[in-house]
């Protein structure tokens, strides 16, 4: 490939749809970056499954409906939000931008957009909030150091941070192929910031028995994550009933049902297959998020038809981000708003409430 372009200052008119970004960020990444971006485990079989559910599912509309008095709005957590599209935690955003996670923040307040923080972001999480006027999330992934872990609920506490989210279905690394071909590895000068100073675990090319698996989480440790702190614990990475039934019991504010976008374990389902299993076994008693595959205004109505309360995206900001940086996060989350507005409009529900199973067409 060609020397990476620079971002762009502008957004050409001709880009019309979250889709359309890609091009626009395959011209400004190298191929490994490429290929840790867009790339999934395996055969990334799970990767398409997340895109193909959407497209499987109808919409029922709705005719000569009163609007007046429309609205995106939702509480969730305790904070009230304009519309229900979250940024998902999104690990090493200096990849994608010279600006980073500060440009991600800056793009999510235009838009009003509630940004997840990932533990392996490339910057401090002191230097994000400090330069965001949006909510902040923050995402924690539980380390074989506890103290750590205490000590990053503390600084996300510090920072104003609105609730923590869990990742739970990574306690490794999936076999993402595309990378390994690629070559991937991060560059000088791009490393998990919220991470200094935590020993790592010795490499090692053994699974089962291995330093990282032997100290991987167990609900016993969400439990214990619970006694740290006051804010809301979302746990993310929910696709089985049994799982998203225990997680209330535990007493999480909410669950994420998630696939890791396709980049752990392949051959997993849909997450919007998997929503109205998980949605049943909740039975509406903590909100529901949900993340993978979503590219359109449409895909966000039809989550939340099947039971979700918001969605997360990231890899369409991620590429909006490499190809205008906040301009670029903003413009994707504008899009993404404005679709879903006309996909209820045309839909016949005038607010997220009215948006139920009643709006899609018999399977």
């Amino acid at each position: 490939m060609s020397t990476p372009l620079p971002p762009l200052s502008s957004i050409p008119p001709e880009i019309v749809s979250v889709e359309d970004y890609e091009a626009l960020a395959r011209q400004r990444l190298d191929d490994p970056v490429w290929a840790y971006l867009s790339g999934g485990a395996g055969d990334e079989t799970t990767l398409r499954e997340n895109r193909a559910a959407f497209g499987r599912v109808r919409l029922s509309p709705r005719l000569l409906r009163d609007f007046r008095g429309a609205h995106t709005r939702l509480h969730l957590a305790g904070t009230d939000y304009e519309h229900p599209v979250f940024l998902a935690p999104t690990a090493a955003h200096r990849l994608f931008h010279p600006e980073g996670e500060i440009a991600t923040a800056l793009g999510a307040a235009a838009m009003e957009a509630p940004l997840v923080v990932s533990t392996q972001a490339s910057l401090p999480l002191e230097d994000i909030a400090r330069s965001a006027s949006g909510p902040l999330w923050f995402q924690l992934y539980i380390q074989r150091d506890r103290d750590f872990t205490a000590d990053l609920v503390r600084r996300a506490e510090a920072c104003g941070c609105k609730a923590l989210v869990v990742t739970a279905d990574a306690p490794l690394s999936g076999l993402r192929n595309r990378e390994q071909r690629a070559g991937f590895r991060l560059p000088d000068g791009v490393a998990s910031a919220n991470l200094q100073g935590l020993r790592l675990p010795a490499p090692s090319d053994r699974i089962f028995g291995g330093e990282l698996l032997d100290a991987a989480p167990t609900w016993k440790d969400l439990d214990w994550l619970l006694s740290l702190t006051d804010l809301p614990v979302f746990v993310k990475g929910i696709l089985d009933p049994e799982d998203a039934r225990i997680a209330v019991e535990q007493g999480m504010s909410g669950i994420v049902v998630s696939n890791h976008g396709g980049r752990t374990l392949d051959t997993l389902p849909a997450t919007l297959d998997a929503l109205p299993r998980v949605a049943g076994s909740v039975e509406g008693r903590v909100p529901i998020l949900l993340d993978g595959g979503i590219r359109r205004g449409t895909d966000v109505f039809k989550a939340l038809a099947l039971g979700a309360r918001a969605v997360m995206i990231g890899r369409p900001y991620l590429c909006g981000l490499a190809a205008a940086g906040a301009l670029g996060v903003a413009h994707v989350l504008k899009l993404l708003r404005s679709e879903l507005e006309v996909t209820m409009a045309l839909a016949g529900a005038r607010s997220l409430d009215e948006i139920t199973s009643v709006s899609l067409w018999p399977s």
